[in-house]
């Protein structure tokens, strides 16, 4: 007999609306198993007093409510969270609560979603993998040796742990799809401006957005629902959708056009054979469903890469710009390297670098437009062992280590375009390799009419992994 979080989120809120289960009775069913299964890092604050409140308040639907409302969430810890710890994975803020909440936390709370906690993650969210000072590394829970990815790889170790069935990522290279991929998840970037980020603004280049990381393509896009919208003062959004992203899962992506590559563009690296196979895998499957794949060349040039690196350094020098001195001594020595290299950039530079950056992303979307999605592999190796690529006494070779690993992901994040790794392959061990899919900017709808098609001729919600 299936347990309540053997269902998946939707169906979880359907019992909810058929008043089966209560807001809070499922929220206690998950702090349990927090309780006693978060062996794989996923939680640095665990808000009970919070929850209870939330759960009283839920007493009824109101008519017209998200499929999510009442079911249970974490908000990853770079998230501003009212009266709630909030530590940007930093033992400088360690002890930081916030007095106000961010966009993310108010559409959640707004759909009347219970967030459970503060999901692990990097110091500012700048690593692939997940390994602080403030919480035990972030784990993919096939393999607890392993890393979750990074910097969401708390989130995707909650979900894949069944310690809540939907969580909130974010994602400036790759943040969501990487854990998605260590995990067996689906993991969603949207496109640039789909979801606020009201009311801090930090990111000047656009690179990063909020979104949703689920077992099944659908839970996703009802997140997404809950997440997306724009608010007065932002400086990007995408127009809105004439009909929730729910119901593109419903509708037949008709024959679409895939272009794919599989050459590495951040960092020359050999790619893995399971995630070759992966990626093959994928070309066939999506020609079974009646789509043309195209092979293409790298639509980013090697050029892209040091002005990508110029505003990422810069972006961590504005993390800690403000810090006082005694907090400074506390970051980490990737944060210390990739500050010293941004406080070396000029404004004119940064200035230039930004400027570079979206010709590049121009270029990139000219030569994809005549496709409808870009296929690649979502990682070039399956997930390493935790502390594999973390090097604290060389923190240029961490770096360089991470571009190796992730050399797909944030080509997106600089064009802007929606992005998907999908859990379709595992390893003879076991292990799950995720594979990605992008698309034209503000499509996500596309998106997910073509990855629901996928899901349904590959079916992965069989797959559990151990302890589940």
């Amino acid at each position: 007999m299936a347990e309540l979080h053997d269902l998946t989120a939707l169906e979880q809120g359907e019992l909810l609306h058929r008043c089966e289960v209560s807001p809070g009775e499922l929220a206690e069913h998950y702090l349990d198993r927090i309780a006693r299964l978060d062996d794989v890092g996923a939680f640095v604050t665990v808000a009970e007093e919070r929850i209870s409140t939330c759960a009283r308040e839920l007493a009824v639907k109101p008519v017209g409510a998200s499929p999510l409302w009442g079911v249970p969430t974490a908000i990853k810890d770079l998230n501003l969270t009212r009266g709630v710890r909030t530590t940007f994975g930093s033992a400088a803020f360690a002890d930081f609560v916030p007095d106000v909440s961010d966009n993310v936390t108010l559409s959640i709370e707004a759909a009347g979603m219970i967030s459970l906690g503060k999901t692990n993650t990097p110091e500012f969210g700048s690593p692939c993998y997940t390994e602080p000072d403030v919480a035990p590394p972030a784990v993919t829970p096939w393999d607890r040796t392993r890393i979750a990815g990074g910097s969401s790889g708390g989130a995707a170790a909650a979900v894949a742990a069944g310690l809540v069935p939907v969580a909130q990522g974010s994602d400036g290279g790759g943040s969501i799809r990487i854990p998605a991929s260590c995990c067996g998840l689906v993991g969603l970037k949207p496109t640039r401006g789909r979801i606020s980020p009201s009311p801090m603004y930090g990111d000047a280049a656009g690179l990063a957005t909020a979104g949703p990381i689920a077992r099944s393509v659908r839970d996703a896009a009802a997140f997404l629902d809950v997440l997306a919208g724009r608010r007065t003062g932002d400086p990007f959004w995408a127009p809105e959708e004439p009909s929730p992203f729910l119901e593109a899962c419903e509708r037949p992506p008709g024959r679409l056009r895939i272009a794919r590559f599989i050459e590495p563009l951040i960092a020359p690296t050999t790619v893995d054979a399971e995630c070759v196979t992966a990626w093959e895998n994928a070309s066939a499957l999506l020609e079974s469903l009646g789509h043309e794949v195209v092979d293409i060349s790298r639509p980013l040039p090697v050029e892209a890469v040091a002005v990508f690196e110029t505003v990422w350094a810069v972006g961590t020098a504005m993390a800690v710009v403000n810090l006082a001195p005694d907090q400074r001594a506390q970051i980490r020595p990737l944060t210390r390297w990739l500050t010293e290299r941004g406080e070396a950039v000029s404004g004119p530079e940064f200035g230039l670098a930004i400027a570079e950056l979206r010709r590049f992303a121009a270029m990139a979307l000219e030569a994809l437009a005549p496709y409808d999605a870009v296929l690649t592999p979502t990682l070039a190796t399956p997930p390493p062992l935790v502390g594999a690529i973390r090097d604290d006494a060389d923190p240029a070779g961490d770096f360089q280590a991470q571009k190796e690993f992730t050399p797909w992901t944030s080509a997106w994040n600089v064009t802007g375009m929606p992005a998907i790794s999908l859990p379709l392959h595992w390893t003879p061990s076991g292990l799950p390799v995720g594979v990605m899919l992008a698309a034209r900017p503000a499509e996500e709808s596309l998106l997910l009419s073509l990855s629901a098609q996928i899901e349904e001729a590959a079916l992965w919600d069989h797959r559990l992994p151990p302890g589940w």
